[in-house]
């Protein structure tokens, strides 16, 4: 009961949130970029709990119970993601998205590149669509599993209570409701991912203790190349890993964030504040799934035969109930669902403003005006919704052995190929066409199932694209076409012209 208190109080707040933020937006700006108004600790905290979903608390924690020390190279990988969004990306695609008065980032690569066929546009809204309902689906999936084993409830009550209340707020306040609620949950995260750790360290006699039970357990826990050593194959899982990072130079549900900000004065503070949240909340889901490890395990014994299950996915909940008392389980209930949930209306959101204002308006409906679209994106991301919540229940019953962690990277990987390639070379490769930005997302897009499950089935090579995982070929192929398509274009020295005279007035001037 005192668990289920303290997940109640969490739900009524988060609908507290969409009530208030729904009497807030007045207009299709509000519903989509929250009047870009927003501060630095706001964007900051939206976009790493955006960024940082189910897969970090259920999917990264399993991983450093089941592999150890190996899975640092995803918060290697993650940070260096991060700090280059910020540092490097951040300032320039502001000043653009401002030049041309963006809202969503399909409004920026339209005016970047004249595309006056609005095929960018199309592919975009087609892109989103697909690979944020899967995305979502798999967060879905998470919240049935986390209520599962922290509550003991039924899978699917656990599904229909979280995505009723994230539907609510989400549809009700729109990107404003997202960013309010995402610092609300963003903080409950890190104190969780932070906090855990050290109260396990302490359990089990500090560092020092911890690693001796661990290398009791398995030295390779501890080792950087995982229980299974150094290989060519090892090398090629960490370069997976690592390159996950690749994720957040350019993901539209990262950089709508960067189009909501007050000014670009806020960004050297947003940086600050999303490089140490990354560092510290990645950092410590691995120790989360290590301590776990030491605690809930003995030597000898496999993974697979214990509680906390072969992906080791299991080490959150049992680490929680071992170490804390019902009122801190029933907050932790509430810190995996504010993972699950800033990510779900997030990604609901930019689905819906792809749709109504990126296809169904600037398409299909140019004479439609804005007052009229807010209603609309509010229908079209209950649908959205729905269409992810039948995805996840048919994944659920035809996979029971799939893991979270492999079935978000699927939807993060599809959105990164297809946008990431063409908003880097829209920031910095003058020679950059509408041609070779359809080219890049579209090889990127088509990508992501090629190398996900053609590729790995192939004879000689099938092996290595199976361990490299789809992110990184799919990746490299969509800035390829896009930089190739681009030189063979007639229309280069064109864009090139137009960039530079942009960057002249806005980027480069002081």
């Amino acid at each position: 009961m005192i668990k289920l208190v303290a997940v109640v109080l969490y739900l009524a707040v988060l609908l507290g949130i969409g009530v208030v933020a729904s009497r807030r937006v007045k207009d299709v700006r509000d519903y989509f970029a929250a009047g870009k108004g927003l501060g630095y600790w706001a964007v900051a905290f939206s976009a790493r709990a955006t960024g940082e979903s189910a897969w970090l608390l259920i999917g990264l924690t399993g991983m450093g119970a089941a592999v150890g020390a190996k899975a640092f190279w995803v918060v290697l990988g993650e940070v260096l993601g991060v700090a280059t969004a910020w540092l490097v990306l951040c300032r320039r695609f502001k000043r653009l998205s401002d030049r041309y008065d963006s809202i969503t980032v399909p409004d920026y690569l339209e005016d970047r590149f004249g595309d006056t066929r609005q095929i960018l546009r199309i592919v975009s809204a087609a892109a989103l669509v697909v690979f944020v309902t899967i995305y979502v689906s798999a967060q879905i999936d998470a919240t049935g599993k986390a209520f599962e084993s922290f509550l003991g409830w039924d899978y699917y009550v656990g599904i229909a209570v979280g995505f009723a209340v994230v539907i609510v707020y989400s549809v009700a306040g729109g990107f404003l409701a997202v960013a309010w609620s995402d610092v609300f949950q963003g903080a409950l995260m890190f104190l969780g991912l932070v906090g855990l750790p050290v109260v396990a360290l302490v359990v089990l006699g500090g560092p020092g203790a911890m690693s001796a039970r661990l290398e009791a357990i398995d030295p390779g826990l501890l080792s950087l190349a995982g229980p299974d050593g150094w290989s060519v194959a090892t090398a090629l899982s960490v370069a997976s890993l690592t390159l996950i990072g690749l994720g957040f130079l350019g993901s539209p549900q990262i950089f709508v964030r960067y189009i909501a900000l007050r000014d670009e004065a806020e960004i050297p503070k947003g940086a600050l504040v999303a490089i140490v949240f990354t560092v510290l909340a990645d950092a410590g889901a691995v120790l989360i799934g290590m301590s776990g490890r030491a605690l809930l395990t003995s030597p000898g014994e496999a993974l697979a035969s214990t509680a906390l299950g072969e992906s080791g996915e299991a080490v959150l909940p049992l680490a929680v109930e071992h170490l804390l008392p019902a009122l801190l389980v029933g907050l932790f209930v509430a810190i995996v669902l504010s993972a699950i949930m800033s990510t779900v209306d997030s990604l609901l959101v930019l689905a819906g403003s792809a749709l109504v204002r990126d296809f169904y308006q600037k398409v299909r409906r140019p004479d439609l005006p804005d007052d009229q679209l807010v209603s609309k994106s509010r229908l079209a991301t209950f649908g959205l919704a729905i269409a992810a919540l039948a995805i996840a229940l048919g994944v659920a019953i035809t996979t029971p052995d799939r893991t979270v962690f492999w079935f978000v990277i699927f939807g993060w990987s599809g959105i990164s190929a297809t946008f990431c390639p063409t908003m880097i070379l829209s920031l910095y490769f003058r020679r950059m066409t509408a041609r070779g930005a359809v080219a890049a997302m579209a090889t990127g897009f088509v990508c992501v199932p090629l190398f996900k499950f053609l590729a790995p089935s192939l004879p000689v090579v099938g092996d290595t694209f199976a361990t490299l995982g789809e992110l990184p070929p799919a990746f490299l192929g969509s800035f390829v076409a896009g930089v190739a398509v681009s030189l063979l274009d007639p229309r280069r020295h064109d864009r090139a012209a137009a960039f530079a005279r942009d960057l002249q007035d806005r980027v480069e001037t002081p």
